[in-house]
């Protein structure tokens, strides 16, 4: 068993925490308000920053929104850097920029530690469900010493090649699901506005060609109209944000992607930015003057 600093218990990071300590690592975390009931009863401790983490840790992992929080993390005041010790194994599991990523992992690896990038999908149920699917960019070495831990969290694991690699998927993952979304979320409004039954259209499409865990899952959300995030829109932009920065400096055109992006953005501009993302059915909706499921 291991000694884990874990930085980030969010709508995800708690309920993945909570698998490492079921099963009988000891874990700890910086001290931000009140630690989860549920956490703290299972022996998680608290700590001052993320250099003390660190000091008490043999693996950090990070789970936290943005790529300015994972390197203030790891590198600013009182920083895992700071607390680093020879060999440390630092996961990053937050979705961030691939470039920055390469950056990072050279400075842990050049002060002794190794450095793995391990971006997450499958939302709030896959982290509760320890089904995540996880896209990893890691040296060999560091998948390796990484596998037994990233297998108590998730289901599918894939080393997709040296560091960045796995954020690189993850921004690959994110343009394919806003585009799934936005897709459902067409597709129910125009069966809505002509009159049918949408959760009987929805029931049908998940037998053919269209089915998917998004027209299952989000389909079901817009339906039923539960927008509690699950997924927040606001960190869906970010990734977006990052798809097209990206895509930019390729000289690369994607405009479905833009297209999301701007959806995402007229539901954040009506107040919906910590709505789930199935909530871009919100911005079509506006535009089409009707209401999912009303006559």
């Amino acid at each position: 068993m291991s000694k884990i600093g874990f930085i980030g218990l969010g709508i995800m990071g708690r309920p993945m925490a909570g698998h490492l300590l079921d099963a009988g690592h000891t874990l700890s975390t910086v001290k931000r308000g009140t630690l989860d009931e549920t956490l703290a009863s299972k022996g998680m401790q608290e700590l001052d920053n993320p250099k003390a983490v660190a000091e008490a840790s043999e693996i950090i992992i990070t789970m936290v929104p943005d790529t300015p929080d994972v390197e203030e993390v790891l590198f600013g005041e009182g920083g895992v850097i700071e607390g680093l010790k020879p060999g440390t194994l630092v996961i990053d599991m937050s979705s961030i920029a691939p470039i920055a990523t390469q950056g990072f992992a050279k400075r842990i690896t050049d002060a002794g530690g190794e450095y793995v990038d391990a971006p997450v999908s499958g939302g709030e149920g896959g982290a509760i469900n320890a089904a995540l699917t996880i896209m990893v960019g890691a040296t060999e070495e560091g998948f390796t010493r990484a596998l037994p831990i990233l297998e108590v969290m998730g289901k599918t694991i894939t080393r997709i090649g040296g560091h960045g690699a796995g954020q690189t998927c993850k921004v690959a993952n994110q343009i394919v699901v806003a585009l799934t979304i936005e897709a459902v979320a067409e597709g129910l409004l125009f069966a809505s506005k002509a009159g049918a039954d949408v959760a009987k259209v929805r029931e049908s499409l998940l037998g053919g060609l269209a089915q998917s865990k998004i027209l299952d899952v989000h389909g079901e959300r817009m339906i039923k109209r539960t927008f509690d995030p699950g997924f927040k829109i606001k960190l869906h932009q970010k990734d977006l944000n990052l798809a097209l920065e990206g895509a930019r400096s390729l000289d690369l055109a994607l405009p479905g992607t833009a297209n999301a992006q701007q959806l995402f953005q007229a539901c954040a501009a009506q107040g919906g930015a910590d709505w789930d993302h199935a909530g871009i059915l919100r911005a079509l909706e506006s535009l089409a003057d009707h209401e999912v499921g009303s006559r």
